[in-house]
């Protein structure tokens, strides 16, 4: 048996944020990963400026990834009609291949242990967790769950949301294609979404989020965004002059919008883990950041002796419910709406005839700076 004092299971974002913060504490971090490091991920690759000062905190220069900087939003209805509004904070375009690999080699020069195996149970006892892998069993005093959207582990622990149907299928790919480097597109399709911007590369992430049931009509991927994506004008304007830059686009299916517990367990649950924000609020990066931050600080207090067990698990889920759970149900009332073709087109009247009410929704999804 291995002992640890933290086990992050996971080096997503969100796990390998909280190894850097814990480890600038000097604690003992053991970080476990399934997969090889770098990585491409489905994921919208924008970050809310709102988490800049937090990793300018854990001494991470982000511009030496040569983000792109982006300012502007521009969202639209499956019609075409388009509304374009200045974001409060801004952002930037960073791809997770690059992120995750600057993060993870700042996460091993700061003394973090990360190993590839995967994790198949965790079991609490107090004080200690066992945590159990393919290869090796370990303890430690706390764990920290960084295991994505959905994970065998949210099966084991019999977690509410795993038990409904997930009907979201995620696709993403890297395009050549002329499009701004200081804007972000958020277009609707019937049956999805779609996320659009700039990455480091001048590539562009194209990303989408689709309704299985619309998505099953169809015998691929090409298909589906020739038939359904592309009946949004702006959409099909990009992806008829795209070059495919993978192999072929990237997908996960069965993504929930459900709510999540942020502990389970025992565990705090960081990033996706703990709860998912809708995509065309187009803040999840900086949602898992702030999560591992709060996560990493809550963790400190106990293994400093100032706060018990029951007052950390606590804690956290104070800290978690004040900073996103408005945040989650701004996007999932928004889906919703959108959800239907009517409401939403009289949601993009009012928004043409009040657009400042587009800088309030912004508001509403995204956070103060930390």
């Amino acid at each position: 048996m291995i002992s640890k004092q933290i086990i992050i299971a996971g080096g997503g974002l969100a796990g390998l944020i909280a190894g850097i913060h814990l480890r600038k504490h000097n604690f003992d971090v053991l970080i476990i990963e399934k997969n090889d490091f770098p990585k491409h991920k489905v994921c919208g690759e924008y970050i809310s400026n709102e988490v800049l000062s937090y990793l300018n905190f854990l001494d991470l220069d982000i511009d030496s990834l040569h983000p792109k900087k982006i300012d502007t939003l521009d969202f639209s209805l499956v019609s075409g009609k388009t509304i374009r509004s200045k974001l409060p904070l801004g952002g930037f375009g960073i791809s997770r291949y690059q992120l995750d690999y600057y993060l993870y080699q700042k996460a091993l020069n700061l003394g973090c242990c990360i190993t590839k195996e995967t994790v198949v149970d965790i079991n609490f006892s107090n004080p200690l967790f066992e945590v159990i892998t393919n290869q090796n069993r370990y303890t430690a005093a706390v764990v920290l769950g960084a295991f994505g959207k959905r994970s065998n582990l949210d099966v084991k622990f019999k977690r509410k949301f795993i038990s409904k149907s997930a009907h979201w299928l995620g696709v993403k790919a890297h395009y050549e294609v002329d499009f701004p480097d200081d804007l972000v597109g958020l277009h609707h399709f019937r049956g999805g979404y779609c996320g659009v911007s700039k990455v480091e590369t001048n590539l562009v992430n194209i990303c989408y989020l689709s309704n299985y049931e619309t998505f099953k009509k169809y015998k691929n991927i090409e298909e589906y965004q020739d038939k359904v994506v592309c009946e949004n004008p702006n959409l099909k304007k990009i992806l008829d002059n795209a070059i495919l830059k993978f192999e072929k686009p990237i997908s996960i299916s069965q993504i929930s919008f459900d709510k999540k517990q942020c502990v389970e367990n025992h565990i705090l649950m960081i990033g996706d883990t703990a709860g998912l924000i809708h995509p065309l609020c187009g803040n999840g990066m900086a949602m898992a950041i702030h999560s591992a931050k709060l996560a990493s600080e809550t963790v400190i207090d106990y293994l400093s002796n100032s706060i018990s067990r029951e007052q950390m698990e606590l804690q956290y889920e104070n800290k978690w419910n004040l900073n996103f759970k408005k945040r989650l149900q701004t996007g999932r009332l928004l889906g919703k709406l959108l959800e239907k073709e009517k409401l939403a087109n009289q949601l993009m009247k009012i928004l043409i005839l009040f657009p400042s009410l587009m800088s309030l929704i912004i508001k509403k999804t995204h956070g103060k700076p930390i």
